[in-house]
Order: C-alpha cells, then structure tokens, then sequence
C-alpha cells in the first residue's frame, strides 16, 4: 500500500461563461496525488484531515470513487480550503488561497500506518500550515525511520510561506528522511540549492519536472536521464505534477529493491502527466489509457 498524506481541498477554476465565473473541483497536491494512484491502479490510501462540509463529502466521494482507502481519514467540522487558481495563457497555474480555519491544517499525527504500507508521499501546503505541519513532519520522520520510500513534493506556494529563510531550513532539515525528491525547476529556483547538495542530504534521487521540456532525475548513484514531454493539445497544467508523484511511486513502490529503470519509469510520468494536461482541472488518466 502507498499512503499519501496531506491537504485535500477545493480548486475554485475559471469557467466557460460570464468573466469571472468559477466551478469547484476537488484539488490539493496530495488528494490528486492519492486520486492518480488510485486509478493507475495502484493499492492507496489517503492521511489527510477532510471537513463534514459538503464539499468534504464530495472529496472523499471522488477518492473512493478511484477506490481509495480512506481508513486514516480525520474529520472535523471546520470548513474545506479553497484554492483559487488564476491560468497564465500557457494554461500553467498561480494560486490564492483561504486557509484560515480550514479542517486539513488541524491534522494529528495517526496510530501505526496499516501493517502493507511500503511507501509515504508528504507535499504542498500541509507542511507549511501549522499545527498540522509538525504532525505531517512526524509522521515523515517516522516512517523513514520504519523503513518506507519516501517521496517529498515541496510543491512551493509562496504566497503561504511568511517566513521563506525558515522554511528553505526546514525544508533542508526533511532530506535526511525522503527516499526520492520531485520538484519542480520553480520549485527549485525558489529553494536556490544544488541537486548535488540534496542528493548529498539524504534522497537517493532527485526527480526534476520542465514543464514542455519533460523530466529529469539524478541519482545518488551518479546516474543522470531525462525524457522528453509528450506533445498535447494543453487545457491547463492543473495536477499535472501531482500525477507525476503518482506515477513515479506507481513504479518505484513495485521494484522491490530491483534496479530501477529510469528511463521507463520517467517515460510513463510523462505520459501520465501529459494527459493530466489535456483536461481542465485535476483529472489524472486510468491505466488503460497508458497501455498505447
């Protein structure tokens, strides 16, 4: 099993209609993260704090939809998060957000994680926002420490982050326990580090997203690959990332202690995320449709 852990919440996106009419979609970096998963096909379950609001029920009515184990779901009466994404013409996305009271940030660190957990994803805003930030960085710590791959999405949002010098600290100071590092090159350029200062911190492999350029890793190990990203027709880049982290655990979770093959496990991200691409708002693909 691969649990994933972290906010689940509403992207309030542009609309087809009067100008500035938005729609709700279920969103979050780790929610779409676990809703990938689950329809590649892959056994997960969703750690997360979700609101009783209504549009809590329908976050978590999405990811048992994708058959999901909501088992490690905390609720609570606050209300659900709200992202509001603004599209750039290139259909990249920038975000505002309403976080202030908001169920997710109240996450406790849980019990023992179920006994076939093999993997830990952690990313975006749960670890910005406190108090559940520590808990998140708890339970990283933690299950590094049982032995699980771990993958860490700092997906930066900085219009979150008050203190940006504490949190590149903290940032720093999660390395020692995250197996593999995804990031994006903004991601990256707002961090300032090197890759080889990272990989030397901890990770066994850096994974770096380029937008239409495709994806590159490093390794511990000295190796260096990249693929290039498939040519689409772009709605907007909205999950895309996320459905990234899914993929990348898809196959690393399964190797068993295997030699990994990069070159076809950045290929299928690639190919995953860029069907992501082709639809508005966070829809990551089945695994049927990446058997062509």
């Amino acid at each position: 099993m691969i649990v994933v852990g972290g906010e689940a919440l509403i992207d309030l996106v542009p609309a087809a209609g009067p100008p500035g009419a938005l729609v709700p979609r279920p969103g979050g970096g780790p929610y779409n993260t676990a809703l990938a998963l689950g329809r590649l096909g892959a056994e997960v379950a969703f750690c997360s704090r979700v609101s009783a609001d209504g549009f809590g029920e329908s976050l978590l009515a999405g990811l048992r939809a994708a058959g999901v184990d909501l088992s490690l779901v905390q609720r609570g009466p606050e209300p659900t998060t709200l992202a509001v994404p603004s599209l750039a013409p290139d259909g990249s996305a920038a975000y505002g957000f309403y976080v202030e009271g908001t169920a997710d940030r109240l996450f406790t660190l849980p019990g023992a994680l179920p006994s076939g957990a093999r993997a830990l994803a952690l990313g975006t805003c749960s670890l910005v926002l406190e108090p559940g930030a520590s808990a998140y960085e708890a339970l990283l710590r933690r299950e590094s420490a049982r032995g699980l791959l771990t993958l860490l999405d700092p997906n930066i949002r900085p219009a979150l982050i008050a203190d940006p010098a504490a949190y590149r600290a903290r940032f720093l100071g999660w390395l020692p326990s995250v197996g593999v590092l995804k990031l994006s090159e903004e991601d990256a350029a707002w961090l300032g580090g090197r890759v080889e200062d990272w990989l030397a911190a901890g990770p066994s492999a850096v994974v770096l997203t380029r937008g239409a350029a495709g994806l590159t890793v490093w390794t511990r190990d000295g190796e260096r690959c990249s693929v290039t990203a498939r040519r689409v027709t772009v709605a907007d880049t909205i999950g895309a990332g996320d459905t990234v982290n899914a993929a990348l655990l898809h196959r690393l979770s399964g190797a068993a202690g295997a030699p990994v093959d990069w070159p076809e496990v950045l290929a299928y991200a690639a190919h995953a995320a860029a069907l992501t691409c082709t639809r508005a708002g966070a829809e990551p693909p089945y695994a049927a449709q990446l058997s062509g």
